[in-house]
């Protein structure tokens, strides 16, 4: 597994995508997100979002964006997990501001992922970096 700073700095390569991988959950992801998955061993952050999606498809908000932040410990200025030795997943339908309710908040008991804080973005059912937008 890479450090953080590794893998901030790998994952700031990726803008745009050459190759589309299909989730069994219904949803694509991009080179960017797979290397996430392969270099942070966090296949379970993608299965994690697929999870959610058939609820949050009703949505007409959520449909064809959703912003999804996974928070470790409690390095966020209003996103905290519940102690300090976990992390928090959250879905929310545009940037969060205190005192909006995210669309899904799920408390991760364990986790070894290396940074503290990654933005996910699932639009048109494809998972991808923002900067592969």
């Amino acid at each position: 597994m890479l450090t953080a700073e590794q893998l901030k700095t790998e994952l700031s390569q990726f803008n745009g995508t050459e190759n589309y991988y299909k989730h069994s959950l219904g949803f694509s992801y991009t080179d960017g997100i797979n290397f996430l998955a392969e270099n942070a061993e966090c296949y379970w952050l993608l299965n994690a979002i697929g999870s959610y999606q058939h609820k949050l498809r009703l949505n007409p908000m959520l449909r064809d964006f959703q912003l999804w932040l996974l928070v470790v410990g409690n390095n966020h200025e209003f996103i905290k997990p519940e102690a300090r030795n976990m992390a928090v997943l959250t879905c929310w339908e545009d940037t969060p501001v205190l005192g909006v309710k995210p669309a899904v908040s799920q408390q991760i008991p364990f986790t070894d992922f290396p940074m503290s804080e990654i933005k996910i973005y699932l639009e048109n059912k494809v998972l991808l970096l923002p900067d592969e937008r």
